[in-house]
């Protein structure tokens, strides 16, 4: 037989608890759907109608229309016509879901008190907040600090909360994101920051100061002779203010490459930070120096040298060619993630290699990494820099 049963009348009240509508506004009576016999079933079945009908009956919380037919042995019966679920609460219950049904309640109420304009967040997503329940007051009150202290220019642990500290509202970003986009006026967010990585500068906070690691290549363009051969690690306010006097700026992304790299007259080293430009980006003084980036022969590695242009177009790129490629066969390896964008930024030889290790011209996903490639070739090509 194919009638509803009582299992599949839970399973749809299930499916309206999965999509939240036991939580939100939904009105009620609510009618399920519900599959009944055919006369010739009636006929044929009649022992089985019956105790499907006795089943629909003593299904708690269910309420059941009827319609009256009239069985040629049996005579007048009633036969379940619609099911139905008089209200959120009957329903919820249903399911075994009345607990969780109460606890939004009170997450709403409290809500409705604290933080009025985060009641369309809770009937848009009212299942997330049921898995916050526990700590609601607290998201509440992050919300509430920030709107009493709109960007506040404090680190996150400056926060003088009881129970919420840097590791919690870090541990909630995305969360608290959304909340304080609905709470905040417009003024206190900086639209133009989004992600996990912007939420300090979108609300105001203090970011932890990016940090560049350097080297002088050449010991008389130190500013202080005991930083003449000194491994240096500044912030990006300092180095900003640094203006070496130095023609000449390498960027490597590998860390023994920096520490290896030969002596260059009046030029400078920077350890590269793969993607992560920005702090580089401040140091107005880097415009007027020649620059020079090494980084490995995949597609992430004209990527990176593609957005680092967008901050110096005038990097050039360092054994990042074909030669250099095939000159290191033997230390070709495999890219596990390769990527595939538009990189509108690459010379034309730049961008006829990077097109054909997209295309896997060489070998599969082909990756030569730059700490693979003999230092001798790295002479060689210092030596050829004009």
């Amino acid at each position: 037989m194919n009638w509803t049963t009582p299992g599949e009348l839970r399973r749809q009240v299930e499916n309206w608890w999965d999509k939240g509508l036991l939580l939100g506004e939904t009105p009620f009576p609510r009618r399920l759907t519900l599959k009944t016999p055919t006369s010739g079933e009636i006929a044929e079945q009649f022992d089985a109608v019956r105790r499907w009908a006795q089943a629909l009956q003593e299904t708690p919380h269910i309420r059941v229309d009827y319609r009256d037919f009239r069985h040629r042995l049996f005579g007048n019966n009633r036969l379940p016509s619609a099911a139905w679920l008089d209200s959120a609460e009957a329903a919820a219950s249903f399911i075994g879901k009345r607990k969780e049904q109460l606890v939004f309640a009170q997450i709403q109420a409290l809500t409705a008190e604290m933080q009025p304009a985060l009641l369309p967040w809770l009937q848009k997503r009212p299942l997330r907040a049921l898995e916050v329940a526990g700590e609601w007051d607290k998201l509440l009150a992050v919300v509430g600090w920030l709107q009493t202290h709109p960007r506040p220019g404090l680190y996150l642990r400056q926060i003088d909360q009881p129970g919420i500290d840097s590791k919690y509202v870090e541990a909630r970003r995305g969360l608290l994101a959304e909340l304080l986009d609905l709470a905040l006026p417009p003024e206190a967010i900086d639209h133009s920051a989004s992600g996990m990585n912007g939420f300090n500068r979108r609300y105001g906070f203090r970011d932890k100061p990016e940090r560049i690691r350097c080297r002088f290549l050449d010991p008389r363009c130190a500013p202080l002779p005991l930083l003449a051969q000194a491994d240096l690690t500044l912030d990006a306010t300092a180095f900003a203010a640094l203006n070496p006097a130095v023609d000449r700026v390498f960027i490597t992304e590998n860390e023994v490459n920096f520490l290896a790299f030969p002596a260059v007259d009046r030029s400078l080293l920077i350890f590269g930070a793969g993607y992560g430009f920005s702090a580089l980006a401040q140091a107005g003084w880097l415009h007027n120096k020649a620059i020079h980036y090494w980084g490995d022969i995949d597609s992430h590695g004209f990527a990176i040298l593609n957005e680092l242009r967008s901050h110096f177009p005038q990097v050039q790129s360092l054994l990042m060619d074909r030669a250099t490629l095939l000159a290191c066969r033997a230390h070709w390896g495999t890219e596990t993630t390769p990527t595939r964008q538009t990189l509108s930024r690459l010379d034309p030889q730049e961008l006829v290699l990077y097109q054909a290790l997209c295309d896997n011209h060489h070998a599969d996903q082909l990756r030569l990494e730059q700490e693979r490639i003999p230092l001798a070739q790295l002479h060689d090509q210092l030596q050829n820099l004009p």
